[in-house]
C-alpha cells in the first residue's frame, strides 16, 4: 500500500486523536467485569469488530506519571530548502556544556520499539577524570510508557561517548546516543588523529563529512533558521541532507552544547521512509545545583516470576493469511511451551498478500488474548501505554508476560490498517489466531 501524506503527531495528539480513530471505550484493568459477551450468532468479522469498541483507550491507573502535554507536533518536511549559511564559527558536540545544565528532550529511534517515544531528562552533575580522561558525570531519568528509570552516564569529553557502564540504561543510551548526540560522529571537541572527520566543524563549510555507503550522503550546513520549540526559541544552523522525498536535518544552535532539535530519515528507494530517529528540546535550565532527581521514585518493568527459563529462542515459526487475506503475517515465538507468569517473545512480519518478499509499512496493529468467542481480554499495547503498535518497516518485536492460566491461550494480531501514526487507516481491520499451550510453571 503506498501513502502519499506523511503527518506524524505527537504521542500526546495520539491520545486525543485515538479515541476518534478506534472509537474504543476504556475498561480497568479487572477483566472479571469486563463488557457483555458477543452474540455467538454474529459473524466472526463482526465478532472482532467488537475489539475496535471494546479495547482500552490508556488505563490511567498504570502511573500518574505522564510525558508532558507540550510534546511538539511533528509537521511535514519542506523539500524545497537550499544551502544559505553565512555564519563565521565553528561548533562540536558539548560545546559549552557546565555542571549544573539541565536538559529535557523527547526523543525516538527506530531501533528502539520502532521509534517509540520517550522523555530523557539529563542532569550535568560533576567535571571528574576517570583513567586519565576528562569526562562529564551526569544523572538521568528515562520516563517511558509506565516506567520511571533512574541512571548515570559517563561523558568523554572528547567526543561525548558514553564510557560508562550501561546495564541498566543499554537500549536508551543508545537511543540517546545515536539520536541527540549523532553529530558526533563528526563534530567533536578533539581532532581524531585516525579519523580525519573528528574536531569542531565550520558553519560556513561545504561538509561536515560523509555519511552512508559508498556514493552516501554529504553532511553538510544547509541553512540558518530561527525555530522555536517548548525550550524557547533559537537561532539555529540545519546541519543534513536531500532525502527522498525529505530532508534529513538536524538543527544546531552556536555554543549549546547539543542540537535542539533534529528528524533524520531513513533510507529507501521507494514509498514513504519511516524517521531513523526523532527529538526536540523541551527543557533548558542553567545552574541546577541540587540534584533534580532526588524525589523522583523509580517506577520499573514488570519482572518475570521467580523460576522461569529466560534462556531461550523464538523457534516457533507461523505464516499465514489473515481471516479476510488481506495480509501475510509471518510471526516466531518462544519459547516453544511458555510459562504462566514467565517472559515470552515474539517477532512479527507483516507481508505483502500479494508478494511474500515484500514487507509491508506504517503498520498500525495490537497484539490481544481474546476468550473462545474471540472476545478481547488483553491489550499488550494498552498495558504498555499505548494505543495501538506501529511498524513502519513491517517487522516488530515484542516481549510480554505470560498472563494465561496454563491451557490453550488464544492470542490475535490485530492490524487496524496501514497509514502513517496519527492518520486513520482507509482499509478494513484484519487478524490472524494462533493458539498457543500455556503450561504450570514447573
Amino acid at each position: 500500500m503506498k501513502i502519499v501524506l506523511l503527518v506524524v503527531v505527537s504521542i500526546v495528539t495520539m491520545s486525543i486523536i485515538g479515541t476518534a480513530i478506534f472509537g474504543m471505550s476504556a475498561i480497568t484493568s479487572n477483566f472479571d467485569n469486563y463488557v457483555e459477551q458477543p452474540e455467538h450468532s454474529k459473524s466472526v468479522h463482526h465478532i472482532m469488530q467488537d475489539i475496535d469498541d471494546d479495547i482500552i483507550i490508556i488505563k490511567n491507573e498504570i502511573s500518574s506519571v505522564h510525558i508532558p502535554e507540550n510534546l511538539p507536533i511533528r509537521s511535514q518536511e519542506n523539500t524545497q530548502d537550499t544551502k544559505d549559511v553565512d555564519i563565521k564559527d565553528s561548533w562540536y558536540v558539548g560545546e559549552g556544556l557546565k555542571q549544573g545544565d539541565f536538559f529535557s528532550y523527547s526523543l525516538c529511534h527506530l531501533e528502539y520499539h520502532e521509534c517509540a517515544e520517550l522523555r530523557m531528562d539529563i542532569w550535568i552533575k560533576e567535571d571528574v577524570q576517570i583513567e586519565g580522561k576528562d569526562v562529564w558525570i551526569a544523572d538521568t531519568v528515562v520516563y517511558e510508557r509506565h516506567m520511571i528509570i533512574k541512571n548515570q552516564m559517563e561523558f568523554a569529553k572528547s567526543d561525548m561517548k558514553n564510557i560508562g557502564n550501561m546495564t541498566e540504561l543499554d537500549s536508551y543510551e543508545q537511543a540517546f546516543q545515536s539520536s541527540v548526540l549523532w553529530l558526533s560522529e563528526y563534530a567533536t571537541l578533539s581532532d581524531d588523529s585516525d579519523n580525519d572527520e573528528k574536531g569542531p566543524k565550520e558553519f560556513a563549510a561545504e561538509s561536515w563529512g560523509k555519511f552512508g555507503n559508498i556514493g552516501g550522503f554529504q553532511v553538510a550546513p544547509l541553512f540558518a533558521e530561527s525555530i522555536t520549540i517548548p525550550a524557547g526559541t533559537f537561532e539555529t544552523v540545519a546541519i543534513g541532507w536531500e532525502g527522498n522525498p525529505f530532508w534529513s536535518k538536524i538543527w544546531v544552535a552556536d555554543g549549546f552544547p547539543f542540537p535542539v532539535k533534529g528528524k533524520i530519515y531513513t533510507h529507501i528507494t521507494d514509498g514513504i521512509p519511516p524517521p531513523e530517529f526523532d527529538f526536540t528540546l523541551l527543557e533548558y535550565k542553567e545552574d541546577v545545583q541540587h540534584n533534580p532527581f532526588e524525589d523522583i521514585v523509580p517506577i520499573e518493568e514488570r519482572t518475570p516470576t521467580e523460576g522461569c527459563n529466560r534462556d531461550f529462542e523464538k523457534e516457533v515459526s507461523i505464516k499465514n493469511f489473515t481471516n479476510s487475506s488481506d495480509y501475510i503475517v509471518h510471526a516466531f515465538y518462544g519459547p516453544e511451551n511458555p510459562m504462566y507468569g514467565c517472559e515470552m517473545q515474539w517477532l512479527i512480519k507483516f507481508i505483502d498478500k500479494n508478494d511474500d518478499t515484500e514487507f509491508l509499512t506504517q503498520v498500525q496493529f495490537d497484539f490481544m488474548v481474546a476468550d473462545e468467542n474471540l472476545h478481547p481480554l488483553r491489550s499488550i499495547a494498552q498495558e504498555e501505554g499505548r494505543q495501538y503498535f506501529y511498524s513502519p518497516s513491517g517487522q516488530y518485536l515484542l516481549d510480554m508476560i505470560v498472563d494465561e492460566n496454563p491451557g490453550d491461550a488464544k492470542y490475535v494480531i490485530w492490524i487496524y490498517g496501514l497509514a502513517p501514526e496519527g492518520i486513520i487507516p482507509s482499509t478494513e481491520s484484519d487478524h490472524l489466531e494462533i493458539v498457543v499451550p500455556v503450561i504450570p510453571l514447573e
